[in-house]
């Protein structure tokens, strides 16, 4: 049992307000992961700065990577310290850090502990952005780490939050690896964000990578993938993870409960419905 919320601005006026409104649907989803938390934002000026490539990282630190990169601007948000460098100038400076989020205009924040102090360790309340996608996590698969909290982001701009288990994530994990695929943790979930990274990379769109997912995964998930113009909600086939969708002419956000959408400005006036299992639900930018 995790949680999952995600936020999707369609109205400029309202992205001063993307990271008070995404910890506070956060702080709502609490009970269904008290174990860790992360989140993704699209477009804050600070954390990822328009045309530059930011780099997520875990196992390091802000004085670390300025250390051995004078001159990078680093920033430290709880267990994860987000760098405006590349990947492979990171790589080679700083090879025991992990990679969790790279591309433009997006960073990844995660760790481990209660959500709602992750999200003022986060400084999330003041994100500004167009997009944000958060979970917390009841780890069922994998041991609590930084590593296992969700957002998984393996692709540019990419990322996946996942409630629920793969039952054959062991079998597809050793398709992918067979094909060059590498793998950063044991989490189920990452082999599903593997999966989905793999096929965008092979040039499917999401709707259609996340058919072939279904196609694919055995088990029970409710999966909501952000791109860096997409956000895009799907459930298995007996559909027994809950999920909500709300949707106005200023925003669509998904949640693992009511409650999440409940804090929302406009909620009252809302179409709101549960997502069908297997059908595939995307909005653009």
């Amino acid at each position: 049992m995790c949680g999952i919320v995600g936020l999707h601005l369609r109205e400029p006026a309202l992205e001063p307000r993307l990271g008070e409104l995404l910890a506070a649907m956060l702080g709502q989803v609490v009970e269904r992961g008290p174990d860790s938390a992360g989140v993704a934002v699209y477009g804050d000026p600070r954390l990822s700065p328009p045309g530059r490539t930011v780099v997520s990282l875990l196992g390091t630190s802000k004085a670390e990577v300025e250390a051995v990169l004078p001159g990078t601007v680093a920033i430290d948000a709880d267990a994860t310290t987000v760098v405006h460098a590349g990947v492979g100038q990171l790589a080679a400076a700083l090879p025991h850090a992990t990679v969790i989020g790279s591309g433009e205009g997006f960073a990844v924040l995660k760790g481990t502990g209660n959500p709602v102090q992750l999200a003022d360790a986060f400084g999330l309340a003041d994100v500004t952005g167009w997009q944000g996608v958060g979970h917390t996590r009841m780890a069922t698969e994998s041991a609590v780490t930084p590593e296992g909290a969700h957002p998984f982001s393996v692709g540019p701009g990419q990322c996946l939050v996942h409630n629920g288990s793969f039952a054959n994530h062991a079998t597809i994990r050793r398709q992918l690896c067979a094909q060059g695929v590498e793998f950063d943790s044991e989490n189920d979930s990452e082999v599903g964000a593997r999966f989905v990274a793999h096929q965008l990379e092979q040039g499917a769109d999401p709707e259609k990578a996340l058919r072939l997912l279904c196609e694919r995964f055995d088990g029970f998930y409710t999966l909501l993938v952000s791109t860096g113009d997409s956000f895009a909600v799907v459930r298995d086939a007996i559909a027994c993870k809950p999920a909500l969708v709300a949707e106005t002419d200023a925003w669509v956000a998904m949640a693992s409960e009511y409650r999440a959408l409940d804090v929302l400005p406009g909620i009252e006036n809302a179409h709101i419905f549960e997502p069908e299992p297997e059908e595939v639900y995307v909005w653009r930018r």
